[in-house]
């Protein structure tokens, strides 16, 4: 009798494996998708894709946005800072499930090799500095498996009239400071 229920186990087990598609979380993850956040992009066509954002931050003219970007199976927040209506940096804070392997890949085949890399402890910093007048900086970090923190934008060439930090991880700690 146990041997029966098994080979009833195993062979269940087997037809249900043998018919199951397995992808990582972030096989059809585009890099074009956060490309429309880059600096220059203009808020409007922003909002058209993505919906009304949080307004997170309001200086004047210069202001923070918080977009949400959501697929299939994940949904993770885009902070853009925008300047006069234009973006001049983002910030994603990417799905703790994506795979840091197949992400940073991406980044290299759209990129090419990083020019500046850092380690501390189990966070690799990945720096490429002037890609398309953008400084992109990209965290991965490792536990039991490797994934994808963040990954940031700033444009090289600020718009006329703009002061303060540019990079929202600078202003998110100068916030974080002041508060």
């Amino acid at each position: 009798m146990q041997k029966t229920i098994f080979l009833i186990t195993y062979f269940l087990l087997f037809l249900t494996n043998s018919f199951a598609q397995v992808e990582p979380p972030n096989y059809n993850f585009s890099l074009d998708t956060l490309s429309l956040f880059y600096p220059g992009a203009k808020l409007a066509p922003l909002q058209k894709k993505w919906g009304k954002p949080e307004l997170a931050f309001d200086k004047g003219s210069s202001k923070i946005y918080k977009f949400y970007v959501s697929h299939v199976r994940y949904k993770f927040p885009v902070f853009v800072h925008i300047f006069q209506g234009e973006s001049i940096a983002f910030f994603a804070r990417l799905p703790s499930y994506f795979l840091h392997n197949i992400f940073h890949q991406s980044l290299i085949n759209r990129f090419g090799k990083q020019d500046e890399y850092s380690k501390v402890g189990n966070a690799g910093v990945y720096i490429w500095n002037n890609k398309k007048d953008i400084k992109f900086i990209y965290q991965g970090q490792c536990t039991l498996t490797c994934f994808p923190m963040y990954l940031s934008g700033v444009g090289l060439k600020l718009p006329q009239g703009f002061s303060g930090p540019a990079s929202l991880m600078d202003h998110f700690s100068v916030s974080k400071t002041v508060n």
